[in-house]
């Protein structure tokens, strides 16, 4: 199945066809608990009275922490998703806690600006997970993971810019990874495979 690669602002000759859009997407990801989901709500509630951002809230059943992005596809690919869950069951990790106690909007597009939570030293364990499975996949045949992650939970996006500060932490123990498919504009997530962390 083959990747699609996406350049921002290319130009297509008059008479060429624009390239097919994208329609599946494929992630691993932490899932907040229903506590923590909970609270991640009731502090976006907060930050868009604070600072006026009108954009859609995004879904609570959507919640998530990226961990490594693996492509947007024109279809759900197989065998990456055979691939991935191959590489999934090789990680051995304990259980680690999840603290996220700051707030702000990364600059984006117009309108399609995230304005997410962030954490410091509340997610360096999160961080050294993310290598580690990131190591996984590449002995799997994938690439090399973003050597510039940032733990983020994204909760909507807006013209707004919202500025850098702190909020009240907000926690969880991660006892589990999942890998998504995300139906692009659909606005759907299914969860395609789902590993415990046991010391």
């Amino acid at each position: 199945m083959k990747r699609i690669h996406h350049v921002p602002g290319q130009l297509y000759l008059p008479g060429f066809e624009a390239p097919p859009q994208p329609t599946d997407r494929l992630f691993f990801a932490l899932i907040p608990t229903p506590d923590a989901a909970a609270a991640i709500v009731r502090q976006r509630g907060l930050l868009r009275d604070e600072y006026g951002v009108t954009g859609k809230p995004i879904g609570m059943t959507r919640l998530h922490v990226t961990l490594i992005h693996l492509g947007d596809y024109l279809e759900l690919p197989q065998g990456v998703v055979k691939a991935a869950m191959t590489a999934a069951e090789s990680v051995k990790a304990a259980p680690f806690d999840v603290v996220f106690d700051q707030a702000k909007s990364f600059h984006g597009r117009p309108r399609k600006r995230p304005l997410v939570l962030l954490g410091d030293d509340g997610v360096a364990a999160l961080e050294k997970f993310q290598k580690t499975l990131g190591k996984a996949l590449e002995k799997a045949g994938f690439g090399k993971a973003n050597p510039h992650y940032t733990p983020h939970v994204t909760l909507l996006y807006d013209n707004r810019l919202v500025p850098p500060g702190t909020i009240e932490p907000i926690s969880w123990t991660a006892r589990e990874f999942v890998l998504v498919h995300s139906l692009l504009g659909q606005t759907r997530h299914i969860q395609l495979g789902r590993w415990a962390l046991s010391s």
